[in-house]
């Protein structure tokens, strides 16, 4: 029911499938990094995936740098080649944001830090200004202008008016309708996510004046996916079986 009450639009694109196999996938500024089943990071280059050292159970690399967090929700920043402990505790980051980092704990709560903490990053003993969010979610991911999020029965939330000082924003939540179990936002402020049957969806009619957008789009793939990102005209996709599409 959600796709034809929601979705009224359906667009299918051009996907070829990359060497490899990952379980989630992040794309920002130009930059591809994943990790697979067994917490391996790698990060694109040259068409090439190029292993980094350490285990992340989730990646992200945007304005805010290369971040990520292990299995034991460690959150760790790559500085100069190096990984660097910060202090907190999260399942899932996102460095999608005007320089600054979000993400959600494992009792959803919603966390995130600014533009002058994230940036200020350097080493084990960098104070890292963390900053609590209203409201439970599973997944949370920023953009330019909004931050959008999940909730454990895959409601769909937007925080309106982030900005890198104030990444807390209007400390409001929109519901948008529909259902996903995933979202990711991406450094120019599109928004995808995948559904709980493994669907890809665009949120099209976002502006600055209306950062909440319109519509959902429904994106023709073929297969189950589970996990989407998108980056310079590039939507990267994960299916269930951990293969790795580039759409476009």
């Amino acid at each position: 029911m959600w796709n034809t009450v929601y979705c009224i639009l359906f667009v299918a694109l051009n996907c070829q499938q990359v060497a490899g196999s990952l379980k989630q996938i992040d794309a920002g500024l130009g930059m591809v990094v994943g990790v697979n089943n067994n917490d391996n990071i790698y990060i694109l280059f040259g068409g090439t995936w190029v292993q980094l050292p350490g285990a992340l159970q989730h990646v992200t690399v945007g304005p805010a740098g290369l971040w990520g967090v292990n299995s034991g929700n460690q959150i760790y920043k790559m500085v100069n080649g190096n990984w660097v402990l910060v202090s907190g505790l999260l399942q899932q980051i996102d460095a999608g944001g005007d320089q600054f980092v979000a993400g959600v704990n494992m009792n959803d709560n919603v966390y995130c830090m600014g533009r002058n903490g994230a940036m200020g990053i350097t080493s084990n003993q960098s104070p890292a200004p963390w900053e609590l969010l209203p409201g439970a979610l599973k997944y949370y991911s920023c953009g330019p202008i909004s931050c959008w999020g999940i909730n454990s029965a895959n409601k769909i939330f937007i925080m309106r008016a982030v900005t890198p000082t104030y990444c807390t924003g209007s400390r409001w939540w929109q519901n948008i309708p529909g259902s996903l179990t995933m979202i990711e936002v991406s450094v120019d402020g599109s928004v995808y996510g995948v559904n709980g049957q493994g669907n890809v969806y665009r949120r099209d009619g976002i502006t600055a004046r209306n950062p909440a957008g319109t519509v959902w789009t429904q994106i023709t793939i073929s297969g189950v996916c589970q996990h989407v990102s998108y980056d310079l005209g590039q939507l990267w996709v994960i299916k269930n079986d951990g293969s790795i599409w580039t759409c476009s």
